[in-house]
């Protein structure tokens, strides 16, 4: 893993703001950092690839489009955590999973295009696992902008 240099921190810091409504946005910031869009987009390339970051892209408001968000909890028997983790990421809905030392094991967001579309794929995960998917949905949304200074 290469090391950040101060350019990857200003980088991080940058991207966790508003993209500009341009045709070539990348160029936009590059521009602003004073560097160059193909090194902009190949210290990207590389922070990915090193898991500094691990998923570039936007946010949608699932709920704002008709569509919903549920936070999911199963309790996986440790002997089965990668087998179980290959196919809950299988689903497409599946929008972050994370393994904590708890009995309840994996947690993972469920993001569908529908609110029935949450039962249908918790529904399949428990089939194609035979693990319960315990589904705490979202009683209200507090926005609390959050960012990481890299």
């Amino acid at each position: 893993m290469t090391p950040l240099d101060a350019t990857d921190r200003r980088l991080l810091n940058r991207m966790q703001e508003d993209l500009p409504l341009v045709a070539h946005p990348y160029a936009a910031v590059a521009e602003e950092l004073g560097i160059g869009e193909d090194e902009l987009l190949a210290r990207l390339a590389r922070m990915k690839e090193d898991r500094v970051i691990t998923r570039f892209g936007p946010f949608f408001d699932a709920a704002a489009m008709g569509g919903a968000f549920c936070l999911c909890a199963m309790a996986v028997p440790e002997a089965e955590f990668e087998t179980v983790l290959t196919k809950v990421n299988a689903h497409a809905e599946v929008a972050h999973n994370y393994q904590r030392t708890h009995r309840l094991n994996m947690w993972f967001v469920l993001a569908t295009e529908t609110p029935d579309g949450i039962g249908a794929c918790a529904d399949a995960i428990e089939r194609e696992t035979g693990i319960t998917v315990l589904r705490f949905p979202k009683l209200q949304e507090f926005f609390i902008g959050f960012r990481v200074a890299a």
